[in-house]
């Protein structure tokens, strides 16, 4: 089965299921769907980025602060999270990442999905899918923050990663916007 062929549960903008569709056609369609986000970090608080291989269904070639992915039909959001992580990172016994926080992305030309964001410490050697991942590493936040300005990065990351830092400093992350 290739990704575009997984199954998805399609949601309204409550995060309530209404169907379900292959995730090529959620992304064809507009389908409002669910996804995680996890901030990974090392034994060091050093975040993992990567880039993402040219063959991604989305957002092929950028560059992202978190590893995750669509949530598959039936599955939690805690499930997706720890499954995503294990496969993106490329290890094994990994913890069950912490859930943060949910929010509705939608990039105002169509694309929309449920944003759980989680966290996870991986003490362990990463070795990242190569189907996924193009290149990694692990930055200190001050790096990250250099890299905004520098390199392309997922949107949909990106707005993660502001709620993220909105959210560690006692601010708004509302579930929808």
């Amino acid at each position: 089965m290739t990704a575009a062929d997984e199954i998805l549960d399609i949601v309204d903008e409550n995060d309530h299921v209404v169907g379900r569709a292959r995730r090529g056609d959620a992304y064809a369609e507009g389908l409002r769907h669910r996804a995680v986000f996890v901030q990974a970090r090392d034994a060091e608080g050093r975040v993992f980025v990567h880039r993402r291989t040219p063959t991604k269904l989305v957002f092929p070639s950028l560059y992202d602060m978190f590893v995750g992915g669509v949530v598959g039909a039936g599955e939690s959001y805690d499930d997706a999270a720890l499954r995503e992580a294990s496969e993106e990172l490329g290890v094994t016994g990994l913890p069950r990442p912490e859930y943060l926080f949910k929010f509705l992305y939608d990039d105002g030309a169509g694309r929309s999905w449920w944003s759980a964001v989680y966290e996870v410490r991986c003490e362990v050697p990463v070795r990242p899918q190569v189907e996924e991942v193009a290149w990694h590493g692990f930055l200190t936040e001050e790096e990250v923050g250099r890299r905004l300005g520098e390199w392309e990065w997922v949107p949909d990351g990106l707005a993660a990663y502001a709620r993220l830092r909105a959210f560690r400093e006692g601010g708004d992350v509302s579930p929808a916007g």
